[in-house]
Parts: structure tokens; sequence; C-alpha cells
């Protein structure tokens, strides 16, 4: 017998009510999270997300990890974000939850990273009034996020959450954040499946680049005289870095990277100049100031790069900047051929023009300029003072640990300042995704809550945080979590008693006038690390370094602790080259001599 089309829709509307449920908030937030394959997510309760909290204890597919701060739920979130690729999630209650995460959102937002922070709120009706532990969380992170959501209709809430993540990790990604007030997240509503897919009409990111941009950069790079490629976070962010790789060997071509772009290409091949900017090579500074084309990928000439712009503008050059972001290109240098487009995509196509090509580069020209490239390099403007033996070099140390877990799965984090240096200068990465520290704001304390992040989405990597004695003590607090949650990191602290890059400013800009800057009074940081339940090790002997490495290796694999090591270094060691504010990134400090 033949249905009819009314039975038909009948039918369909059964089936379709059959697969309905009548749910929770709550409830439907931790579906949607399951739908986008979450498995961690790193939070605080408080009253306003208790039925969150409710539902996470009645399922087993997500698991929750208890922070002792919220700012360090957020930094954790970020850190598995940076080494995975996947979105990082965190949840945190309303009022002081929120206001305590603002500093790692903001962290995620420079340096666009894919985070959704849930944050709880006051019930829909009491917004407005000054209800306890509220806060116009949309208001206070506007400036932060990459987009917000306040959803006061709990039939909104699975829409809202693929919003979230779709606005996250598409496009250039960064943090988004979505606000639940308490009665949305206990109120009930009809759920008959997360999304498959969004549309949003006023979103609706560049991804492949204007085919005739592409030629033009194709036809500057294969005429250059002086090439040289500069590439930035944006490769790593956007899964491009095997196609940088074969496009630098394709062409034969100089290369640098920004310190958030470390990793993208191996730092052990020759074509590799180093790190550039501030505290960045000879070679690979006057080689940005003196190519005559330029190729910069995902990265924005930001002013710790460039210096001034006056004096990198000074010299006349083609450059081609490649980026997702429109609003970076041209911000802070006008450049001759913008592309707008996803970095692997337009790579892939630059490639592929590349191989049909009839024209290549000029052999004669680019043995000359790297002729240049390697005059430069013989300075080694990365030595330090090796003669001393009685006290230990923090460059040293991170150059051991650099040799003792070459080529293993090691991932490296670190806080902010003089140590943070050292790691990009010294630990030379071959592999993306292996360096995770703060760039664009620059946080104190991320180090711990990255390394403790990136341990659980990693269990079987080692993972070292390079710290200093200041920076760890802003989340020292997540050792507890760590040993509740058995993420046994290594700390290295590169303890010089001193807020290193501070006093490093004071001494050649302030005529040594040391305001502040000199940490008295420190913890006993090997008792500390045993009172959390950890083991620690003083390291005061420069022959020690190596047999300290070793060992808390040992001790992280063999007793699932954290091993805290204490490096007392050499107070006076200040971070070559340097670029003081204001200068050309030619004008480079190489040494005590030139203070």
């Amino acid at each position: 017998m033949e249905i009819s089309k009314a039975e038909q829709a009948s039918a369909a509307a059964a089936a379709s009510q059959a697969g309905t449920q009548e749910l929770m908030g709550a409830e439907i937030l931790v579906k949607s999270l399951e739908a986008e394959g979450v498995k961690q997510l790193w939070g605080y309760p408080g009253g306003a997300v208790l039925y969150i909290y409710d539902a996470l204890y009645k399922q087993n597919g997500i698991e929750h990890v208890l922070v002792r701060h919220e700012q360090a739920a957020v930094h954790a979130a970020d850190g598995y974000a940076r080494a995975t690729g996947d979105v990082g999630v965190a949840l945190v209650t309303s009022g002081p939850g929120l206001t305590n995460a603002v500093t790692g959102i903001a962290t995620a937002y420079t340096d666009s990273i894919p985070l959704v922070v849930i944050s709880g709120q006051t019930s829909t009706a009491a917004i407005g009034t000054d209800a306890f532990q509220e806060c116009d969380t949309v208001g206070i992170t506007r400036p932060i996020v990459k987009h917000n959501f306040l959803v006061k209709d709990v039939r909104d809430l699975a829409l809202t959450m693929k919003k979230a993540f779709h606005v996250a990790r598409t496009g250039r990604p960064g943090p988004v954040v979505v606000d639940i007030p308490k009665d949305v997240s206990f109120k009930k509503a009809s759920y008959s499946g997360y999304p498959q897919s969004v549309e949003m009409r006023s979103y609706n990111p560049a991804k492949k680049g204007h085919s005739g941009q592409i030629r033009k950069a194709l036809q500057l790079l294969l005429s250059a005289k002086r090439p040289y490629i500069y590439t930035g976070g944006g490769v790593l962010l956007g899964n491009a870095c095997q196609e940088l790789r074969t496009l630098v060997d394709m062409l034969g071509y100089p290369v640098t990277h920004t310190l958030m772009g470390l990793g993208a290409y191996p730092a052990s091949d020759r074509k590799f100049l180093g790190m550039l900017g501030m505290h960045g090579t000879i070679e690979a500074n006057n080689a940005m100031q003196n190519c005559d084309v330029l190729l910069a990928v995902g990265a924005r000439f930001d002013d710790r790069v460039v210096g001034n712009p006056k004096h990198f503008m000074s010299v006349e050059r083609k450059i081609i900047h490649i980026d997702i972001d429109p609003s970076s290109i041209s911000k802070r240098v006008k450049v001759d051929v913008p592309i707008v487009g996803d970095v692997k995509d337009v790579l892939t196509e630059l490639i592929a023009m590349i191989k049909e090509a009839t024209t290549r580069p000029d052999e004669g020209a680019l043995a000359q300029w790297w002729s240049q490239i390697e005059a430069w390099r013989s300075r080694d403007c990365l030595q330090f003072d090796r003669s001393k033996k009685d006290v230990i070099k923090p460059q040293a140390v991170v150059e051991t640990l650099w040799n003792m877990t070459k080529g293993e799965d090691v991932y490296i984090t670190s806080d902010v300042g003089q140590h943070q240096m050292w790691a990009a200068q010294f630990y030379r990465f071959d592999e993306p995704r292996r360096w995770i520290n703060s760039g664009g704001l620059g946080t104190m304390g991320v180090g711990l809550p990255y390394a403790m992040g990136i341990k659980l989405a990693k269990p079987q990597a080692e993972v070292f945080c390079i710290t200093g004695e200041g920076s760890i003590q802003m989340n020292i607090q997540e050792l507890a979590t760590c040993r509740q949650y058995n993420t046994p990191v290594i700390i290295c602290a590169l303890n010089n008693r001193f807020l290193g890059m501070v006093r490093q400013w004071q001494e050649i800009e302030y005529s040594g006038r040391y305001s502040s800057s000199y940490m008295d009074s420190l913890p006993d940081f090997v008792k500390l690390a045993e009172a959390y339940g950890h083991a620690g090790i003083l390291v005061e002997d420069p022959a020690k370094v190596e047999w300290a490495l070793q060992e808390a290796r040992r001790i992280a694999r063999e007793e699932n602790k954290c091993v805290f090591l204490d490096f007392r270094t050499d107070p006076t060691e200040n971070v070559f080259p340097m670029v003081q504010a204001g200068k050309g990134i030619t004008e480079m400090l190489l040494g005590p001599d030139d203070l």
C-alpha cells in the first residue's frame, strides 16, 4: 500500500519527537561539549554554575580538572589548545570567578588561541540589580575576546555553543566567552540533538587567497636578489608548517621566526637564521633590514619585531604579507602585495605555481646573499661567558636541557622574562607546537598552568616549565592540581633573585636604580615542592646541572611527581642581543661592552 505524503510527514514528526528530550540547560551544555569532542575542561565551582557541575558529575566522557585559581583554569585550557590545536575549554563562576579569568582570556586573545570560556551569571531576572557575585561579563570581556554571548533563553543554548566553537576555531582563532545565567542552567527545553552546522551571516572569514595576488607574490619571490621569509604564530595556528618547509626548501631562501613562530621550520637547519626582533640574532635582524623582497606569513610586524617602524621602512624593499586577518595587514607597516586567506591554502597554491613556473631564482645573487648572511652569522651573537665555574649561567641550563632532550617527545613552556628569552634562544625547536609561551600580552604565571594542561593532553610526553622565581609564584598553587591529577611536570626555575628583565632594563635605561626588582624573602622552593607532595632539588654547582636534570626526569617518570629544580643562576646576567625601545632592529646591543 502506498504511503501518502501526510502519513510520511506524520511518521517523520513522530520519529523526530521520539528523538527529542526534555533536558535542563546544564545537561544541554554538557551534551554540547561532548558533541564538540571535549575531553578535558578546567574550572572552579561556585553558586552560579552548580547545576552545570551537577550535570558534569552525572557523566563520564569529560574530565573536569579542579584548579586552585580561575586564572590558572584559562591558562591550562590555553596551553592545551596551543599544544594540540584543539579548542580549550574553561568553566568559571560569576563575579570574581569571571574577573579572575580575565588575564587568561586576554592572554589567549593576544596570541589568537582558540578557547571557549563558560561563565556563570546571576539569574536573568536579577541581571542589572547588583545581585550577589554579579558583574557585566559581556562588557568586561568585550575588548579581549573574539566574541561573547549572554544566553538568556535555554532554547538558544545548543546553537550558541555551536556558534562559540565555530567562531573560536575558524578564521583568526581566539577566545569566546559564553555567559550562562543560573536560571538558564536549570530550566528545561526540548533537545533533539546538537546542530550539525551553523551559518552566521555576519561572520564569514576568508579562506582562499586571491590567485592574482598570489601570482604577483610569485613574480616578486622568483625575481628577488636578497629574499627573506618571515613567519609568525599564524603558521602554527594554521597548521601550515609542512607547507612552509616545502616552500623554504624548494626556494633555498633564508627564514626567520617570531617568538610565537618557533618550530615552524627546523631550528637545526642552516636556512633558519634564528629568532628575530628585540632579542633576535644579528643574522636574522640584519637580513630583515637588508632584504629586497620580504615574504611575511602569519606575522604582524609588531613592535618587538621591527623596532622603530621609521627605521624599518628607511630601506626600500617589496613586502608580501599573507594573513587570515585583513586587519593585521598594513596595520604597522605598509605592504605591497596583501594576500588575505588561510595560510595553509595560500602556501599550497603558491607552491603549485612555483612548480609550474619556468623562472627560477637567481642562483648567483642568492649565493652572494647567503655569503653576506654567513658573515653576519660568524659573529656568534649568542655567545656567553663559559669560563666561570663558580656560578650557573642560565643559558647553560637551557642549552644542557636541549642537548639532553633534542629529538624526543618534549614540550617546553615558559613564563615571561629573561628566562623566556634564553629558552627561545638556546632551545632549538625543530617541531611545531612544542614551544608554549605568552607572546603578545607577556603574562607572568602562565608557565605552570600551561605545562599542566599539556601534560594532561599529552601524558606520554615530557613537559618542562622554564621559569623564574618571580613568575612561578604567581600560580604556584597549581602544584596541588598537578598532584591531584597526576601531571608530573619538571619546573626549571632560573633563580637569579631578581625580576630579571626589569633589573636588566633598570641597569641599562635607569642608571642601575633597581627599584623594587630584587626578590627578597624567597621561599625554600625545595620544601615548598615537598609540601605539595612533589620533589625539589637545589642546584648551586654548575657541574651538577646535567645530573639534576637527569634526576628530575627519573623522578617524574618513576615516582609520578613534579620536580622543582631551583637553579641558583648568575644574578648579573643579561639577555643579548637587545634592541632598546625606539631603536631600529639593526641597532643592537650585543653584550656588556656595548652598555
